[in-house]
């Protein structure tokens, strides 16, 4: 069996080892005040390792800080979510040698999205949307970290909201009236939130088996749930600026963020579902060791073939 690390955890406030989970660098930390990350898979696929270091940063973040980490299945994903994954998941997580506590999964949580985009629309900062992703695509004049910018089509016009439709954020009003924000990231220090560079994101979506987009979603969620320091991949950077100004507009507690470093494929992708990853079900069954794995990749000793990248904005 391998060994675990002899030196300090490399994800620690205070570790100066170089790895995957580097030094802090925000003036604005709590320090090593107890801290509550969360592990928010969604069932629409079997884990890989990018989970897995994902889910091992935040439950490691948590325990150094003598703190919760919770575990919380996004399964509002439409068709695509299979609810015979969940245990799938807390299988591989125990595998992996993780301990944690279940929150409800946000199937349990329609009726706060539902409260919260109709706060937004009795502010009047959402607006109905018809517009399909290819037109978006033929009348974007900028590319945001989330594709195509929405170029604001549907904002000044009368769209019917009974039709099918999408509501989005008035991002220009709604930053008009909370002034300037900021957010603090344990590893790149204070951010100055620009939800701008996103433009009018989507909060409650066309598809009605998915009734609130991510960004509304994992907002009020992280905001129930007493989450503390957003743990989460640099892939997300750029979606904590919206998170931001929705905690601001709906009055929610601002937690700190840390964004860690994506595991890559030989092509230099972040692994993925959709690529066929490997996936840590398929290891765990084929009876290899998960604890000895979790060091490993606590190490930042990868496997063959994987690559570690820190580009806030990763080839997809």
């Amino acid at each position: 069996m391998r060994q675990p690390c002899e030196s300090a955890p490399i994800h620690s406030v205070n570790s100066s080892a170089a790895g995957p989970f580097d030094k802090p660098a925000t003036s604005r930390l709590k320090g090593l005040a107890m801290a509550v990350t969360r592990f928010a898979p969604s069932p629409n696929g079997p884990l890989h390792l990018g989970h897995a270091f994902s889910a091992i940063a935040a439950h490691d973040l948590a325990r150094a800080r003598g703190g919760r980490f919770l575990l919380r299945i996004e399964d509002i994903d439409g068709a695509r979510s299979r609810p015979e994954l969940a245990e799938e998941f807390r299988a591989d997580l125990a595998w992996l040698g993780l301990e944690w506590e279940e929150v409800a999964p946000q199937s349990a949580r329609l009726a706060s999205y539902a409260a919260a985009a109709e706060a937004l629309r009795a502010m009047g900062l959402l607006y109905p949307c018809r517009c399909t992703r290819a037109e978006i695509a033929a009348a974007a004049r900028a590319v945001g970290p989330e594709g195509p910018v929405y170029p604001g089509t549907c904002r000044q016009q009368a769209v019917d909201p009974a039709g099918e439709v999408a509501w989005r954020l008035d991002v220009a009003e709604a930053l008009r009236r909370t002034g300037p924000l900021t957010w603090a990231d344990e590893r790149r220090g204070e951010q100055a939130a620009r939800p701008d560079l996103a433009g009018d994101v989507v909060l409650v979506r066309k598809d009605r088996d998915t009734p609130a987009s991510y960004h509304l979603a994992a907002t009020l969620d992280d905001a129930a749930d007493g989450v503390t320091l957003v743990t989460r991949g640099v892939d997300l950077f750029a979606a904590s600026h919206v998170h931001r100004l929705l905690q601001a507009l709906l009055a929610l507690p601002v937690p700190t963020w840390h964004h860690h470093p994506l595991l890559l494929d030989a092509k230099g992708r972040k692994l993925a579902k959709r690529r066929g990853s490997p996936s840590l079900a398929d290891r765990r069954r084929a009876a290899e060791d998960g604890r000895a794995l979790a060091d490993s990749l606590r190490c930042g000793d990868l496997p063959s073939g994987v690559g570690l990248s820190d580009a806030l904005h990763c080839p997809p």
